[in-house]
């Protein structure tokens, strides 16, 4: 198994699905399964791309609070489409454990 392609399509899904949640419903929804779900995945990335890759080190995990005010979930939501859009370009432009 390619664990490097499975975490983009994993990555990939999680953007989908906060798509869908968000479109059902502006204020409704909760930030903090895809933050934590975004967590989980970062933490797997330095066994995909190699310790030793310093464009890791430009990740941090995110806050799992979830703000009540529907104003702010979108804020967070949006921080989370960069950092998994970002993730997934550095996964999609690494090999093997080096960035190319």
């Amino acid at each position: 198994m390619d664990e490097r392609k499975t975490l983009i399509a994993m990555l990939q899904q999680l953007i989908v699905e906060m798509g869908v949640v968000q479109s059902q419903g502006a204020g409704y929804y909760t930030c903090a399964p895809f933050a934590s779900r975004f967590n989980k995945l970062l933490s797997q990335a330095p066994m995909v791309l190699g310790d030793h890759n310093g464009l890791l080190g430009t990740f941090a995990p995110l806050d799992e609070t979830d703000p009540k005010d529907p104003a702010d979930k979108s804020k967070v939501l949006l921080e989370i489409r960069i950092e998994v859009g970002q993730l997934i370009t550095l996964l999609e432009n690494s090999q093997g454990g080096v960035t190319t």
